[in-house]
């Protein structure tokens, strides 16, 4: 009988230990500049660790908030993320520890999105109420006026410091909310803040876009101006990832006939909102090699705009202007725009028209990446004039030209 039970405690013992089994690995984050970095993402792939179902990460025995994504929806995490904070010069370490069970640590969520199907026809519901949450839309390239399905005209998400929408149709325009104070807002505005919410100092849209680029839309090339993304076969938004560090949406673009002359493609456009940032990584994925393909993106000319440019792939602006075409209710608002693109993927920057700040490029392959950025006056925390605008992009392109490095063992 004390045989049977031995065996039977070490059994469980065995199990146990099988059921937790974890794996933990150093994560090295240096800081070549000698300023001061906050919130910098290490993204960390967990291909070569098995199937992992939670994590735990800390820095000199302090637990960090982390967050584990499945980027292609198949139940299996494919990527951790943390942020970091380190000094000018710095090399920091972090211990990351990978268990087989478990779910996510919950961490207070810094970021935020949202897909919501309008309801508005229900008058139970106030107008920033809406509550049909989905996570995935697909419209056939046939729907007759997609930009309406959704409640705010497309998927939202934000971080403390911005707000941004993509609008649901052909134009895939990036539209902006600007803040007056550091905080998480489009869960209860839904980029559509009413009298009480202004009077509590919530934001609001804060650009008019009409066909133009917006902040960074991602269209095709005719040889002499931009075209919208259309025809496609399906057009489809959806949210990846919902934080709390960071938030993924991905618009989708299947059998689109970018080029008459040339075969349709697929295309993904991924956008990562890091919490503590007010830019925007934007990847270009394409289902075959699109060298041969051109393309444009950049920035709205704002109107009476001024413009800056280093010639090497940052480009910005700084304007005044309605949001709306309501202009009783809403303040004309200022604005600084930014987009920053690879030297290798441009093929030209093109002259500014009363539309847009252009750059045609290329593909090199099946992917690119670019960054979107942006400011409004009436952030409490953010720059009020061109100059200041100006010289922050300056210096946040210093930064982008000498990223951490990220060491793994």
């Amino acid at each position: 009988m004390k045989m049977k039970l031995a065996i039977a405690v070490l059994l469980l013992s065995t199990m146990a230990t099988i059921a937790s089994a974890s794996r933990t690995i150093t994560v090295t984050v240096s800081n070549p500049t000698n300023n001061e970095r906050n919130d910098v993402p290490v993204v960390i792939s967990l291909k070569a660790y098995g199937e992992v179902r939670s994590a735990l990460v800390s820095c000199n025995g302090k637990e960090i908030p982390c967050q584990l994504d499945d980027l292609d929806k198949d139940d299996i995490f494919d990527e951790l993320c943390f942020l970091a904070d380190i000094y000018g010069k710095q090399k920091k370490e972090y211990s990351v520890t990978l268990y087989e069970e478990g779910e996510p640590r919950p961490y207070t969520a810094r970021v935020y999105a949202e897909m919501v199907l309008g309801n508005s026809k229900d008058k139970k519901l106030k107008k920033n109420q809406q509550n049909n949450y989905i996570e995935a839309l697909t419209a056939r390239g046939d729907a007759a006026y997609t930009y309406n399905i959704q409640h705010h005209h497309g998927v939202d998400f934000e971080s403390e410091l911005n707000g941004i929408r993509i609008y649901f149709d052909a134009r895939q325009t990036l539209d902006l909310y600007g803040k007056f104070k550091k905080q998480l807002e489009l869960k209860e505005t839904q980029f559509y803040t009413d009298d009480d919410q202004k009077a509590r100092g919530y934001g609001d849209d804060v650009l008019w876009v009409g066909q133009t680029f917006g902040l960074g839309a991602f269209r095709g090339w005719d040889g002499n101006k931009p075209t919208l993304v259309e025809p496609v076969k399906t057009r489809t938004q959806r949210i990846i990832s919902y934080g709390p560090l960071r938030t993924i949406v991905e618009v989708i673009d299947k059998g689109w006939k970018a080029d008459a002359q040339k075969e349709p493609i697929d295309m993904t456009l991924r956008y990562i909102q890091y919490a503590g940032h007010r830019d925007t990584d934007v990847e270009v994925m394409f289902n075959k090699d699109v060298s041969n393909y051109r393309f444009s993106t950049g920035i709205i000319n704002v109107k009476n705009s001024e413009e800056f440019s280093d010639k090497k792939g940052l480009r910005a602006c700084w304007g005044t202007d309605y949001p709306s075409t309501d202009t009783v209710k809403w303040k004309r608002e200022t604005v600084g725009l930014a987009i920053l693109i690879p030297q290798k993927n441009i093929v030209s920057e093109e002259s500014a028209n009363k539309d847009n700040y252009a750059y045609v490029v290329k593909v090199n392959g099946k992917q690119m990446s670019y960054k979107v950025t942006y400011t409004s006056t009436n952030e409490t925390f953010g720059y009020h004039s061109a100059s200041e605008w100006f010289y922050y992009l300056k210096e946040w392109r210093k930064e982008m030209d000498k990223p951490v490095t990220i060491e793994v063992r």
